[in-house]
C-alpha cells in the first residue's frame, strides 16, 4: 500500500506517548518516504520536536482550548488540507477518531486492543481493525504498539523508543542546573511521584534511602519532576537530614534527558520520566507497585526493577479503593539501597 502521509494518534500521557515512538520508528521502516505527522497532546510536544521519524506535529488539546465544538472543526479543517493517505490510531480515543472519519482518510487503522480486553465503538470508524492477539498483561506496552505497525505493514522486527534530538540549549540548561552543587563524585536524581497515588513508594522511605546513599557516596542528590510535583517533592525534602535540591517544574522533557545523561544514577517509580530517562544512557532503579515492570518497564539494559507483584498486580481498581497498598509497602529501603549501590560503583 503506497502512502505519502500518514497521521498518527498517540493522545496519552507522556510515557505512553514514549513508548509509541517505539512503533513509528518500525512505520518509518516500512514507509521511508512517507512524511509522519503525529497528534499527541501539548505536553508531548518538545519531546517529539526535532525527531528523526517525524514530519509534523499536531497538537489536540481536547481537555482544554480544543475541546469546545469551534475548536474541533478547526482542527477538522486543518487534518482535511493535509489530505493524509492513512491514519494509524494507537490510542482508540472517540473524538481523534471521528474527526479522522468525517476528515475522510481512506485508509483508518485501529487496534480491537491496547491496555485493556474492553471492546469498543470507536473500532467502527476504522477501515482495519488489527488483533492484538497476545496477553496485554504479560507484554510490554511497546510491543503491543508495535504489534499494530508489523500486522498492518507486513514487516517483522523490534525497535525502541526514540526522542527528539537533545539540542545545545537543553545541554546548556542541564550543565546550569548541575553546576550549583559543590564538587562532589556522584550526582544522584530521585523521581518519586508517579501519575497516581498507587505508584509512589513512600516519601519517608525515599528521605531514609537518601541518608543511607549520603553515609557511602560522595553525591549530591536532586528532585525531578514537574510543577505540579513541586510541593509533594518540599514534603519528602523536609523529613531528610541530607540536602536535596528541587528541581521539580525546572526542566523541559529534553532538558530532562540532557540532565539524565549528566547523572550517575536515577531512583524513581514508574512514570514518564523514568522512559525518558532510559533513552540515555542513566543507570537507574525503578520500584513498582501497581503496575508491572514486563509491561511497563523501561526500554534499556542500565536499569534494576523492583516489584513485588501480588496476587492483585496489576491493579484494576481506583486508588481511592485500595487500603492496602502493599505492593509498594513490601519494598524496603534496605532492597532499594543495594540495588543502588550495584549500579553507582
Amino acid at each position: 500500500m503506497k502512502a505519502n502521509k500518514i497521521l498518527v494518534h498517540s493522545l496519552f500521557n507522556l510515557g505512553d506517548v514514549l513508548l509509541s515512538t517505539s512503533a513509528v520508528a518500525l512505520l518509518k521502516q516500512a514507509y521511508p518516504n512517507a512524511q509522519i505527522t503525529m497528534m499527541v497532546r501539548p505536553e508531548s510536544v518538545d519531546m517529539l520536536t526535532d525527531h528523526p521519524h517525524i514530519h509534523d506535529i499536531l497538537v489536540f488539546d481536547y481537555r482544554g482550548k480544543q475541546r469546545s465544538l469551534a475548536g474541533q472543526l478547526e482542527l477538522l479543517r486543518e487534518i482535511k488540507k493535509r489530505r493524509f493517505d492513512i491514519v494509524i490510531s494507537f490510542d482508540r480515543k472517540s473524538r481523534a477518531g471521528i474527526l479522522s472519519w468525517l476528515a475522510g482518510i481512506p485508509v483508518r487503522v485501529v487496534p480491537d486492543r491496547i491496555f485493556d480486553d474492553v471492546p469498543t465503538w470507536v473500532t467502527r470508524l476504522y477501515t482495519h481493525v488489527i488483533n492484538i492477539p497476545h496477553d496485554l498483561a504479560e507484554h510490554h506496552q511497546a510491543d503491543s504498539f508495535q504489534e499494530i505497525i508489523r500486522q498492518f505493514c507486513g514487516i517483522d522486527g523490534k525497535t525502541r523508543p526514540v526522542m527528539g534530538r537533545i539540542l545545545p540549549e537543553n545541554q546548556a540548561k542541564a550543565k546550569m542546573l548541575i553546576r550549583q552543587f559543590p564538587e562532589k563524585k556522584k550526582k544522584v536524581a530521585l523521581c518519586i511521584k508517579g501519575t497516581f497515588a498507587l505508584k509512589n513508594w513512600p516519601r519517608e522511605r525515599f528521605a531514609d534511602l537518601v541518608s543511607r546513599l549520603d553515609k557511602q557516596l560522595d553525591a549530591v542528590f536532586y528532585v525531578i519532576g514537574t510543577e505540579g510535583d513541586k510541593v509533594y517533592a518540599n514534603e519528602m525534602i523536609a523529613m531528610s537530614h541530607v540536602p536535596i535540591a528541587n528541581f521539580c517544574g525546572s526542566t523541559s522533557v529534553r532538558d530532562l534527558a540532557a540532565l539524565m545523561e549528566q547523572t550517575d544514577l536515577f531512583i524513581t517509580v514508574d512514570t514518564g520520566a523514568t522512559h525518558v530517562a532510559a533513552t540515555t544512557s542513566v543507570p537507574m532503579v525503578v520500584v513498582y507497585g501497581c503496575s508491572r515492570p514486563r509491561r511497563s518497564g523501561p526500554c534499556t539494559n542500565s536499569a534494576i526493577t523492583i516489584s513485588k507483584e501480588p496476587p492483585c498486580c496489576p491493579c484494576k481498581i481506583a486508588e481511592k479503593d485500595c487500603n492496602a497498598a502493599d505492593c509498594l509497602l513490601q519494598v524496603s529501603v534496605n532492597e532499594m539501597a543495594l540495588a543502588a549501590m550495584q549500579l553507582i560503583r
